[in-house]
């Protein structure tokens, strides 16, 4: 009863009156029957005229009431946006660089984007003539195509293999920035682990911050920069004693340090006064500090001693010293400890080239992009300063499997390793009775689309060869009747 009522409200939506939908519901039609039906099964029921009425109408989709239609375009509205509400990822190529897409779309060569940059820089850098642009853009794409992976190469293994092999002769030593002993920064086999596994804190974090056009030649403003970006605790530019007759802290600047680091007296006076840690009052007599602490509370004395001597009055956090070093005919201030955010919002800092060594803060404060290219120059970098000559595709693979998924994730079971679909592979890898017992009780199954779990099975893994079937069709058509002919 309820089927043949809502078979006539459908009807009736559609533009059928109530008698004729009436009509074709007492004779159990549903209103999916009523569409598949021919006109002449429906003129067995209905009058020709009507029949053809039904056949016009009962397809179309329901009207919807005003009030709907007039919220859906209420949503419409607020959901639409304009056409350049995304940004374009690249400008229009102009001028050498159109002129060498054009050439190479003639002539069928699909190159990427960056080639075509790269070859605009080497023939404006080489002054390349015109006549000339068409050879050498064949020689480049005959390079190009005979360098791409095979189809079904195992890139993963061969990635693997290429870096682990050399990597086995990394030695474990510390590196140190132009040779001064303070900035050491970790290199060997011990970066390399800390690049795969995407540490979040390396164990020697540094920056390389380079400086705006008008300051990179200067000096005095390279001192100056570096001497903010250092953090300057007040032991470093006083002496701090105690007092005990007077209940009090004397504190003793040292005037050259102060303008060494561009500090006034008033600037520490005013941390003091503001910290937390040292309840007393802050006063200055001649070119000393005084903190007097309420008579009898010793224990206050020297616990705002120590609070006073730690305390923080300049400087960026994280970032313990900074060293100034000429670095191809520029200041360059590398630092020892890190902090990316904030050296990028200073004041004549070039934030296009300044950089740090931890992918992860990269990751955090540029995006995953910024992280993938800090990955594979970290690692290339490590490669290349123990000597080992390994192509930078490989590099390239293992930061786009860090990278695919738009976080910054480890080589590992935290990681990648960990995320496999395949239980054998994950079993493989790490903790083997913990992923087989885990995937039993769960129910998991394996698919053996890897090349570990195929190994593990004893059957071809799915790349190369082992990844191509054959399959016999019979003879294309007109071949049984030549054969027959030439019996």
């Amino acid at each position: 009863m309820m089927a043949k009522k809502d078979t006539i409200n459908a009807l009736i939506r559609r533009g059928l009156d109530e008698k004729t939908a009436k009509k074709l519901a007492d004779e159990g039609l549903l209103l999916g029957d009523v569409k598949s039906a021919s006109k002449k099964e429906l003129e067995e029921i209905l009058e020709e005229e009507k029949a053809k009425e039904v056949k016009e109408v009962v397809g179309k989709k329901p009207k919807k009431s005003k009030k709907k239609q007039k919220k859906k375009s209420e949503e419409k509205e607020e959901t639409t946006r304009p056409d350049d509400f995304l940004p374009d990822k690249f400008d229009e190529l102009e001028g050498t660089a159109k002129e060498i897409k054009d050439i190479a779309d003639s002539n069928g060569y699909e190159l990427p984007r960056s080639i075509i940059t790269k070859t605009v820089e080497g023939f404006e850098e080489y002054e390349i003539p015109e006549e000339d642009y068409e050879d050498l853009l064949e020689m480049i794409n005959d390079r190009y195509q005979n360098r791409k992976v095979d189809p079904k190469e195992s890139v993963g293994i061969v990635g693997a293999q290429s870096i682990g092999e050399p990597g086995t002769q990394m030695t474990m030593r510390t590196f140190h920035h132009a040779g001064v002993a303070e900035i050491g920064v970790t290199q060997g086999l011990p970066r390399m682990i800390e690049v795969v596994d995407a540490r979040k804190v390396p164990s020697t974090p540094s920056m390389e911050v380079h400086l705006e056009d008008e300051l990179k030649d200067d000096r005095d403003k390279a001192k100056k920069i570096a001497s903010e970006l250092e953090i300057t605790r007040l032991q470093d530019i006083a002496d701090v004693e105690i007092d005990i007759a007077e209940t009090n802290i004397v504190i003793k600047p040292d005037m050259k340090r102060l303008e060494d680091k561009n500090l006034e007296l008033e600037e520490i006076v005013e941390k003091l006064s503001s910290s937390r840690g040292i309840e007393g009052e802050v006063t200055v007599s001649g070119k000393e500090i005084h903190i007097t602490v309420e008579e009898g509370k010793f224990s206050l004395l020297h616990e705002a001693v120590e609070n006073a001597k730690d305390m923080k009055i300049k400087g960026v956090k994280d970032i313990e010293r900074g060293v100034i070093r000429r670095d191809g005919g520029e200041f360059v201030i590398y630092t020892e400890g890190s902090n990316l955010e904030e050296v990028l919002k200073m004041d004549g800092v070039d934030i296009k080239k300044t950089s740090t060594n931890s992918p992860f803060e990269i990751y955090n404060v540029l995006g995953i992009e910024a992280a993938r290219n800090s990955v594979i120059r970290e690692a290339k970098n490590t490669l290349d300063e123990q000597g080992l000559e390994v192509d930078i595709r490989h590099v390239m693979l293992v930061a786009d499997i860090m990278t695919n998924e738009g976080d910054l994730k480890a080589i590992g079971r935290h990681g990648v390793s960990g995320k496999k679909t395949s239980v054998l592979a994950r079993a493989a890898f790490e903790i083997t009775s913990q992923h087989l017992l885990r995937a039993a009780i769960v129910g998991e199954e394996d698919k053996l689309s890897g090349v570990a779990e195929n190994v593990i099975v004893g059957q071809p893994i799915t790349q190369g060869t082992g990844d191509v079937d054959v399959k016999y069709t019979g003879l294309p058509s007109g071949m049984d009747t030549q054969k027959e002919e030439g019996e």
